[in-house]
């Protein structure tokens, strides 16, 4: 359990910081050429959206289901049945799992301006999802007599919305949105 733990770690974290090297790259490409400031916008005004669609209906958007889903079974048939090293490779790979939570926790990852800050964000999601992860079926069983999860999708929609208001607004407050002409 730990070895798949671990793995979950690495996997996440390495994808957090894949994702915030991404948008950073994206972002500095919209500073240097106009003509990509609208797709930084579109964005996080897709984020935004994407993030109360969780908020208010609970659940993630069928076609990002099915995506994950198709990703999921490709990455599942790679891992090995044997040896000590399944474990950890099925954690690192677990990332592709389809789920709204990971990957709202990803958009925010993506939001944070550096790759090692959004490899931080994931490593910490990984971290703090593992506690409940470890607690075994029981608690899985008893959580999901008590409720289908609604709350927590929910929150990563809230924690979604929120952080795309926050890149707009910073870069709005700084004279660097996308939307904002350079002096020339």
């Amino acid at each position: 359990m730990w070895r798949f733990q671990f793995g979950r770690v690495i996997g996440y974290a390495a994808l957090g910081g894949l994702a915030a090297a991404s948008m950073q790259g994206l972002g500095w490409l919209t500073v240097q050429s106009a003509a990509l400031r609208p797709v930084w916008t579109l964005f996080h005004a897709a984020t935004f959206v994407l993030g109360l669609l969780l908020l208010v209906r609970a659940q993630q958007p069928v076609w990002l289901e099915q995506a994950a889903r198709t990703v999921w079974l490709r990455v599942r048939a790679l891992v090995p049945g044997q040896g000590g090293g399944a474990p950890l490779l099925m954690g690192m790979l677990w990332t592709f799992l389809p789920c709204g939570l990971l990957y709202s926790a990803l958009m925010v990852a993506a939001l944070t301006g550096s790759a090692p800050s959004g490899a931080a964000v994931m490593a910490l999601f990984a971290l703090g999802t593992s506690v409940s992860m470890m607690a075994g079926p029981w608690l899985w069983l008893r959580l999901k007599a008590s409720g289908n999860g609604d709350w927590g999708v929910r929150v990563a929609g809230l924690a979604l919305a929120a952080s795309s208001v926050w890149a707009l607004w910073m870069a709005f407050a700084h004279d660097a949105a996308p939307w904002c002409t350079v002096p020339g």
